[in-house]
């Protein structure tokens, strides 16, 4: 017997079958694979996860009725730039503006905020403060953000896993401003468009020690190239000091070397906005 009330969820995962490959090689797992993982630890039991990777040729999106007979959308990160003007990454825009038209909830992490905001109006860029990545520190929620229910459970003030060169630099209307840094300013969002809403996250739950690990490991050229390492040595070092603390959680000397706070280290702390996108978007307007 079925769950009536379990969702069912479409993940996009809009990485192209190269980097998909590339991050496989690396150690890394498939980015669809962590957010059937992240929605699938966060909602009711029985849900079901499709996945389609919409960059890989003679991939049909669904539209129309087949978009609503999911309970939500949700976006995963690409390594792809929203503002490049590629057909791939155009099609992709244009199917979250079917979703929005369709009215189905979305959610999303990094390319996914930036996907929906574009697709609503907004405009992305690059970040004039260059990458931002590992850990981003400090996220601040702002008086709307403290009210939403994206952040039931979550601190005012919080760090996150975080890989990204762009940022949100204009936001659409109907859209409101959740969280910041000082690093970049739209950590999270909330899109209204089309009588839907999009729940977007600059940064990343559905990631851990282990795959922020391993995404170092497969970008540690660019890694030295920006500054962050030194060289290839120290690079190695710090991905091992991830690797060590994700399989014996009790070292509290990698945690204070690396200043890693709860919101980072706690899974439940750290996917709290899954959860609560489920529990208050998803779950409250389910059409089955």
């Amino acid at each position: 017997m079925t769950n009536s009330s379990a969702p069912k969820f479409l993940i996009i995962d809009g990485y192209t079958q190269a980097a998909r490959e590339e991050l496989q090689a690396g150690g890394a797992s498939v980015a669809a694979d962590l957010y059937v993982s992240l929605l699938l630890k966060n909602a009711p039991e029985e849900t079901v996860c499709d996945v389609i990777f919409p960059a890989d040729p003679g991939v049909d999106l669904p539209v129309g009725e087949a978009i609503r007979e999911y309970d939500g959308v949700a976006w995963t990160g690409c390594s792809s730039c929203v503002f490049s003007g590629e057909p791939g990454v155009e099609a992709q825009i244009q199917f979250a503006r079917e979703c929005f038209r369709q009215g189905v909830p979305g959610f999303g992490s990094c390319w996914a905020a930036q996907i929906a905001v574009v697709a609503a109006g907004g405009e992305v860029a690059l970040n004039p403060n260059g990458r931002e990545m590992g850990i981003a520190r400090e996220i601040m929620l702002t008086e709307a953000g403290r009210a939403h229910p994206l952040y039931e459970g979550k601190p005012d003030v919080f760090d996150a896993f975080t890989s990204h060169d762009d940022e949100v630099t204009v936001l659409p209307t109907g859209s409101t401003l959740l969280s910041g840094n000082d690093f970049t300013r739209v950590q999270s969002v909330v899109v209204k468009h089309e009588g839907a809403e999009f729940w977007g996250l600059q940064y990343h739950p559905e990631y851990d020690l282990h795959e922020m690990a391993r995404l170092m490991f497969c970008r540690m050229k660019k890694l030295i190239r920006l500054g962050f390492f030194a060289d290839e040595a120290e690079g190695l070092a710090h991905i091992d000091q991830l690797e060590a603390l994700h399989a014996d959680p009790s070292r509290e000397d990698i945690i204070a070397a690396l200043d890693l706070k709860p919101t980072v280290i706690d899974e439940s702390l750290r996917t709290v906005e899954a959860r609560n996108w489920i529990n208050h978007l998803v779950l409250p307007n389910m059409r089955r």
